[in-house]
């Protein structure tokens, strides 16, 4: 098989990777994007239930996470939400708003990737399935250029793209080729891990999450640390391996191994005051009757066995105020200890990746090997829960394609 040379080869054919596949063919460029997987597009597919949340109505760079929190704001106010959205609604695609400024497609994925398919067909992207790279090399000289020799031939090109992504969901296509190709040009890397994931416990947590796994409970979930906490609220939800939902998946991203976090199981009130009141209008009342008003009957079983057995059937009145203001703050200040998490099996993202010191923020060029680009997951920029991953894909997708020579 002959070499075959292109303006601009791609590699990677997720969300960055067709982005700034098609920004470029738009300028006239040869672009060929090469993918492992049979098929592209696989994990925006089963993003957002199969619904795709593929942006956010408030996207700021308060919503990412980098070792330089500055290298972000450069790309996503050059192609913002609007921009993806204006491209939703050229393709009648429809979509709805849910909590927190999440947008999500009212019939399928499948219709984001169509869109960004048939852009593709469009500006004459060629994409190649199947494509397992064996080798890359920057040749130097007269015309310089990166050759990869592949299963499907050997290609070369002037501007070689990265978006293969991190090492989440390896179902997927997830592996670690940006990084060894990184170390491979001695671009330093930031500590990886998995992000956007569920806690799992090895205590005597873990049989109260089996006991109540399918649960959902509205909670602020917060790190505990000597060190600034974060905080998120929104539902958490009890699985057979531990805490899973929105708020355990956004704290994942800002837990450390060997910390505690801290749930509030009542994040509406002031539980200590609520009880003190119950406790005059009330006072026969058991105490796990009087919680049914704010929680399911199961969860406050497990409470009630972690918390006030011994008083189980004592009424309220007979609660000494200072035995109350434990119990309040027990259901307030639930401190459990994660073991760890599921890790990249399950991870949505993963945290950290090629240093973003060496990148531009302005073109996604490396800064010590010209002609060289990292594009979306495989750098160190991670945002948060609700669309904005996808909004760092798109536009470091198009300050890519709209910088590659």
């Amino acid at each position: 098989m002959s070499q075959q040379f292109y303006d601009v080869v791609v590699v990677g054919g997720g969300a960055s990777g067709l982005m700034c596949a098609l920004t470029a063919g738009y300028r006239g460029k040869k672009v060929l994007l090469l993918d492992s997987s049979n098929k592209v597009g696989k994990k925006i597919l089963m993003s957002g239930g199969g619904r795709c949340n593929f942006t956010n109505l408030f996207v700021e760079p308060d919503n990412f996470i980098s070792s330089n929190p500055h290298f972000c704001k450069s790309a996503l106010s050059r192609y913002t939400q609007w921009d993806f959205i204006a491209l939703v609604e050229k393709h009648r695609i429809p979509y709805h708003e849910r909590k927190h400024g999440e947008l999500f497609c009212d019939d399928s994925a499948k219709d984001i990737l169509k869109m960004l398919l048939d852009e593709c067909t469009d500006a004459n992207v060629l994409i190649n399935t199947s494509c397992q790279i064996n080798a890359i090399q920057h040749k130097q000289g007269d015309s310089e250029h990166y050759q990869l020799t592949t299963n499907l031939g050997t290609f070369s090109t002037t501007s070689l793209v990265i978006a293969t992504g991190g090492l989440s969901i390896p179902t997927l296509g997830g592996s670690g080729f940006g990084y060894e190709l990184a170390q491979q040009f001695n671009l330093p890397l930031k500590e990886r891990r998995a992000g956007l994931v569920p806690f799992t416990f090895s205590d005597q947590i873990k049989p109260i999450t089996e006991r109540l796994s399918g649960l959902a409970v509205d909670v602020v979930m917060e790190t505990d640390t000597k060190k600034q906490s974060t905080s998120f609220r929104e539902n958490m939800l009890f699985t057979h391996r531990g805490i899973s939902g929105p708020s355990a998946l956004q704290l994942s991203n800002y837990w450390q191994a060997g910390e505690a976090v801290v749930i509030n199981l009542l994040p509406e009130i002031d539980a200590y005051e609520w009880l003190l009141e119950l406790k005059s209008t009330q006072p026969k009342a058991l105490l796990r009757t009087l919680l049914t008003h704010k929680l399911t009957k199961n969860l406050i079983s497990e409470l009630q066995t972690l918390f006030w057995a011994k008083r189980a059937e004592t009424p309220i009145a007979q609660l000494s105020d200072a035995l109350l203001k434990e119990i309040a703050d027990s259901i307030q200040y639930w401190k459990v200890k994660p073991a760890g998490t599921e890790g990249y099996r399950t991870a949505e993202v993963t945290l950290g990746g090629i240093d973003t010191d060496v990148i531009s923020s302005k073109t996604m060029e490396c800064k010590t090997q010209k002609g060289l680009y990292f594009i979306g997951e495989v750098l160190d920029v991670t945002g948060h829960l609700g669309g904005f991953n996808f909004q760092w894909a798109w536009a470091s997708g198009v300050a890519a394609g709209e910088s590659v020579k």
